[in-house]
């Protein structure tokens, strides 16, 4: 599905990624775990075509480096940033409405496996605010908006980037249960997190990064048992 081989990033003269490898399956759960400034957020940047970069990034066999990213989110790979970048003066029901992929956009199927339903009734909370701006929503309830509006552009791939930070632990459950809920319909999820509890019990590999590139690769058990990669990478 998506094979990352060699990538390196730059920020103007700043070369930010070095050399980093690896690739997301169909259907899997990667979390890819690290500190502050390690260069995962620039990973997820590198894929959706939003930062300099050379190496190769391949989506289903074909080369998407260079591309715009508009055109790689019509190949059917979402991207939650870490800002969330809703829409403030829309209300909950017109953001969604905006994450519809048009009919036929670029070839990709016209029809959709998620509907306003399945977004309301995985987070009622939306439904009670849909006709309410988003502006106005808790850090919370913002954060399902922004995972649910790229969720009805029909991706096979969401890149979600920090999708727990500053939420309080009820809401961290419930997206540790949507992230779940997108395994189960078959859409593969790179998870970007610094919160190890809920990366580790839903992923099926964790890699980690450090300086750049990639430290470790293995199974949630391979680096709950390594003790030197926790520590020299991930630990404060």
């Amino acid at each position: 599905m998506l094979t990352i081989k060699n990538l390196h990033a730059y920020y103007g003269k700043s070369h930010v990624l070095h050399g980093v490898s690896f690739d997301v399956q169909p259907g899997e759960i990667v979390a890819l775990l690290g500190r502050n400034g390690s260069g995962r957020s620039t990973t997820a940047k590198a894929i959706m075509g939003l930062v300099e970069c050379q190496g190769s990034i391949s989506w289903n066999n074909a080369e998407i480096v260079g591309k715009e990213a508009y055109k790689i989110a019509h190949l059917g790979i979402g991207y939650v940033p870490e800002n969330r970048d809703i829409f403030p003066k829309l209300t909950v029901h017109q953001n969604l409405l905006l994450g519809q992929k048009g009919a036929g956009a670029f070839g990709k199927k016209s029809s959709s496996r998620w509907s306003f339903d399945d977004m309301y009734g995985m987070f009622p909370r939306l439904l009670e605010r849909q006709h309410t701006e988003a502006g106005v929503l808790s850090g919370g309830e913002q954060q399902m908006l922004t995972l649910c509006r790229t969720l009805m552009g029909d991706p096979d791939l969401i890149i979600i980037d920090e999708p727990t930070e500053g939420l309080a632990p009820k809401i961290v459950e419930l997206v540790g249960q949507y992230l779940q809920t997108l395994k189960a319909r078959g859409i593969s999820v790179l998870l970007i997190e610094q919160k190890l509890t809920i990366a580790m019990a839903i992923s099926d590999r964790a890699l980690v990064m450090g300086h750049g590139s990639i430290v470790f690769q293995g199974t949630p058990d391979s680096l709950r048992g390594d003790a030197y990669i926790r520590k020299e990478w991930l630990e404060v």
